[in-house]
C-alpha cells in the first residue's frame, strides 16, 4: 500500500493528455503524480490513434489548441532529440457535392480570421495535392499545409520520458477508487493500492473520465464512442496530405485516410449510427464499408492488400468539443476530457493549457478556450468537423 504522499498535481491517465500535462506541470516545478490502470503510458485510447494532427476545426478553441499542438510537435525532434515521426502533409477536406463545397468555403472565412493557413482548391488544384483522387464530381477542397501526423506511440512515450526527467512520477497498474473532499476542494485521492493529497487533481481519464468525476458529484457528459481503423501493405508514395470525406454515407458518416511515410495506407471511418461503449472487438462490417469508401475517392488503390484492422473509442461530448477547466463551487479539481477522438492533437496544447492555469500565466486566448470549453456550457453549438 502505497503511504499518503503530498503532491501539487496528481492525474488520472496516462494518455494523449495526462502525459504531456504531466511534463509541462513538472517542468513548471510543480510536484506531479499521475496514476494509470493500466501498465504503461498511452495503452488506452492512444494507441489506437492513427496519427492526425490538424487545426482544421470549425471551433476556434480547438483551432488555438490544436495550433499549440502542431507547434510542439512540429518543433519537438529540433527541442527534444526525440524522433515522432512528425511529417506535415497537410489535410485536404474534399468536396464531391455543392451542400459539402458550401460548407467548406464557409467555414473557411471563420478559419483564417483565427489565423489558420487554409485556402480554397478547385478541381485541378486539388488533383495537384492528390493526384490519384477520383477526378469524376470532385470540385474541389480546402487544404490546410500545416497540418500532418505523427506517432502516438513515439509521443506519447516522449512526453513520458521527459516528464520524468523533469521529476513527475507515475504510478502504473493503479487505479483511481475515490476521491475525498473536504469542504469545497478535493484533497484525496484513494486507489486500488493506497491514497494520496495534493493541491488539484486533473481528472485525463478520457473515456472512464465520467465514472471518477461521479465520484465527487460532478456529472459530465461524456460516453465512449466505438471507431475502428485499418492499415494496408505498403505501397510506392502517391500523396502526403490526410483525406478527409465528410459527405455521409449508409452506415458512416465521414471517412478519411493518407499514406504514412512507410508506404502504408492509414483508413479510419466514423460509424453511423454511432456505437456507443467501451468496445474493442473488431467487426465484419468495417473492412467492407470503408474499402468500398477508399476505392471510389482513390481508384487506384482497388488491389491494395489490408494488413490489419484494429477499434478503439472517442470521449463523446454532445457537441463534439472537449471539457476542459475547473467545476464551480469545487476547488482542486480540473477536468481534461472528452477530446472526441482527437485527444493526440490535441493533447500538448491543452497541457500548456492547464500548466499556464495552475501557474498564472494564462493569457486572453487561453482564458477564452477555458471559457468555451467549461463543463457547464449548454453544448448547443456542435463542431462541424469533428
Amino acid at each position: 500500500m502505497s503511504q499518503n504522499k503530498t503532491y501539487d498535481v496528481i492525474i488520472a491517465g496516462a494518455g494523449s493528455l495526462g502525459t504531456p500535462t504531466a511534463m509541462y506541470l513538472a517542468q513548471a516545478g510543480l510536484s506531479v503524480l499521475v496514476i494509470e490502470a493500466m501498465p504503461s503510458q498511452g495503452q488506452a485510447s492512444n494507441k489506437h490513434a492513427i496519427g492526425g494532427v490538424r487545426a482544421t476545426h470549425s471551433d476556434p478553441s480547438k483551432i488555438h489548441l490544436c495550433g499549440s499542438s502542431i507547434e510542439i510537435f512540429s518543433t519537438w525532434k529540433e527541442t527534444y532529440g526525440d524522433d515522432i515521426d512528425w511529417r506535415a502533409g497537410g489535410y485536404n477536406f474534399v468536396a464531391y457535392t455543392d451542400e459539402i463545397e458550401n460548407t467548406l468555403k464557409n467555414l473557411l472565412v471563420q478559419q483564417r480570421a483565427l489565423g489558420l493557413n487554409i485556402q480554397w482548391l478547385g478541381k485541378e488544384e486539388n488533383l495537384e495535392i492528390a493526384p490519384q483522387l477520383n477526378p469524376d464530381g470532385l470540385l474541389g477542397g480546402t487544404f490546410s499545409p500545416e497540418d500532418g501526423s505523427a506517432s502516438p506511440l513515439k509521443a506519447c512515450f516522449a512526453f513520458w520520458k521527459h516528464a520524468q526527467a523533469a521529476g513527475a512520477e507515475f504510478q502504473f497498474n493503479e487505479q483511481v477508487t475515490g476521491l475525498v473532499a473536504r469542504g469545497s476542494k478535493v484533497q484525496e485521492i484513494k486507489t486500488n493500492r493506497g491514497s494520496y493529497s495534493c493541491e488539484t487533481f486533473i481528472n485525463a481519464a478520457g473515456g472512464w473520465s465520467r465514472q471518477i468525476s461521479q465520484m465527487v458529484g460532478v456529472d459530465i457528459p461524456i460516453e465512449a464512442d466505438a471507431h475502428e481503423a485499418g492499415i494496408t501493405e505498403p505501397v510506392q508514395p502517391m500523396f502526403d496530405a490526410m483525406v478527409v470525406d465528410i459527405r455521409e454515407c449508409p452506415g458512416s458518416s465521414n471517412f478519411y485516410f493518407y499514406q504514412h511515410p512507410t508506404g502504408k495506407i492509414i483508413f479510419c471511418l466514423t460509424p453511423e449510427p454511432q456505437i456507443w461503449g467501451n468496445l474493442t472487438q473488431n467487426t465484419s462490417s468495417f473492412l467492407p464499408q470503408s474499402c468500398r469508401r477508399l476505392v471510389e475517392l482513390m481508384p487506384i488503390l482497388g488491389n491494395i492488400r489490408v494488413r490489419r484492422t484494429w477499434r478503439g473509442t472517442y470521449p463523446m461530448t454532445p457537441d463534439g468539443n472537449p471539457i476542459i477547466g475547473g467545476v464551480e463551487g469545487l476547488d482542486g479539481y480540473l477536468i481534461a476530457a472528452g477530446t472526441c477522438g482527437q485527444g493526440f492533437m490535441l493533447g500538448p496544447g491543452v497541457g500548456k493549457l492547464l500548466a499556464n492555469s495552475l501557474t498564472g500565466n494564462l493569457d486572453a486566448v487561453e482564458k477564452e478556450c477555458l471559457q468555451r470549453m467549461r463543463y457547464d456550457r449548454s453544448f448547443d453549438s456542435k463542431e462541424v468537423l469533428k
